[in-house]
């Protein structure tokens, strides 16, 4: 079975887009990442070149202090060991606690049923952005009514694509930037759910912060790819890219359906 989204649309201006990261690159919050041993590096040189800061402490004494003091928290499973396990639920009940986002991002959870139980658990903390795919949209809920269950309650759906959809409560965004490129890169995807959660600490409508996060980190792939000889200088020029971006090349850019 695969779950549909996101059936309306809702415009986004490329003038909101470049508001919205002009906010991240003016407040720099700072993203607690619990996020993969692959990831680490490049989802912290990501936030830091999209204005944010990153912090990545995984060790369960001390994860709790540093989620609360973060302006928002990113909780990826893509290498779920022990320790990775025993921090989540401390860091997620201090932010939520501290009333900070948290942005879950639930990799690979059709690949393993013990991550994907674990999964399903943290959905029981409501958290405000589920960032996935298709393959584990469908491995996260047990049918269409829990997704809008999850939804009711205040939950943000952004899934990932050729066509990202971004599904909530009160607004729905079908968007269409990225390249191919962006695939051909280790741990693009979960440095991408990084910056939603950057988004979400500056911008309290979480539907808008996940389209524009996803928007600003796709057209930012678009431009390196174009500047990239392949993988190994597209990192460099992602970088860069989330560094450069400027309204012009979001006007220019910016797709939606």
């Amino acid at each position: 079975m695969t779950l549909s989204i996101a059936a309306a649309t809702q415009g986004l201006p490329p003038e909101t887009v470049f508001a919205l990261l002009e906010r991240v690159r003016r407040k720099s919050p700072r993203v607690h990442a619990i996020t993969n041993a692959v990831a680490q590096t490049f989802t912290a040189n990501v936030l830091l070149a999209l204005g944010a800061v990153p912090s990545m402490t995984l060790a369960p004494e001390e994860v709790a202090g540093f989620a609360a003091s973060a302006d928002a928290l990113l909780v990826n499973l893509g290498t779920l060991d022990e320790t990775r396990r025993q921090a989540i639920p401390l860091a997620v009940a201090a932010a939520q606690e501290a009333g900070r986002p948290v942005c879950l991002d639930p990799v690979f959870i059709d690949r393993s049923k013990p991550r994907r139980l674990f999964a399903r658990e943290l959905l029981g903390i409501m958290p405000d952005v589920v960032r996935l795919n298709g393959a584990e949209l469908d491995a996260l809920f047990q049918g269409r009514a829990e997704a809008d269950a999850l939804i009711a309650g205040g939950t943000v759906l952004a899934v990932t694509g050729q066509e990202d959809k971004v599904e909530s409560l009160g607004e729905d965004f079908r968007l269409l930037n990225g390249h191919a490129l962006m695939s051909r890169v280790t741990a693009t995807g979960c440095a991408g759910g990084a910056v939603l959660a950057a988004f979400a600490a500056v911008e309290s409508d979480r539907a808008l912060a996940a389209a524009t996060g996803l928007s600003v980190f796709n057209i930012a792939g678009e431009i390196a790819a174009e500047r990239a000889g392949g993988p190994g200088t597209f990192v460099p020029e992602l970088l860069d890219a989330l560094y450069g971006l400027s309204l012009r090349d979001i006007e220019i850019r910016l797709k939606t359906a």
